[in-house]
């Protein structure tokens, strides 16, 4: 049998696999809490100076919605192109949670991080708030 330098080359090798696995172990720990905080992850946003407000889960879907009672002056296709827009904002702000929570638990720079948020960013591109009132250039919301 070969000479190991040290001499214990069994006892070397479980110390090594030992220390594989552990890491193994640590990695698929992180990696289910980053599961469990983006699972857990909701964004809202809100347009028209606050007559509309989306929360949406971190799937992306919509899981509240409060409008107040300035879009009853509102047509029916003005209320749905603004919450259909304010629901991209609030899925907008959902790669920068989970690149959050990501750094936090796997470490900014692994693989698994730059997988989830990448998948984020493309799902869930980024929308600029919005700058001007909001109004359509049709008709008027009498906001």
């Amino acid at each position: 049998m070969a000479q190991f330098p040290g001499g214990d080359f069994e006892g070397a090798t479980e110390r090594f696999v030992d220390s594989w696995a552990a890491g193994i172990s640590e990695r698929a720990a992180r990696a289910q809490e980053l599961s469990e905080r983006v699972a857990a992850m909701s964004a809202t946003a809100e347009g028209a100076h606050g007559a509309v407000q989306v929360t949406v889960a971190s799937s992306g879907a919509m899981t509240d919605l409060r409008l107040d009672d300035r879009v009853l002056r509102w047509r029916a296709d003005e209320i749905a192109a603004e919450v259909l827009s304010v629901m991209r904002r609030a899925q907008g702000r959902l790669p920068a949670q989970v690149a959050e929570a990501a750094a936090a638990t796997v470490g900014a720079d692994s693989e698994t991080a730059r997988a989830v948020v990448g998948s984020y960013e493309s799902r869930f591109p980024e929308v600029a708030e919005e700058t001007d009132p909001g109004y359509p250039p049709r008709g008027g919301r009498g906001r």
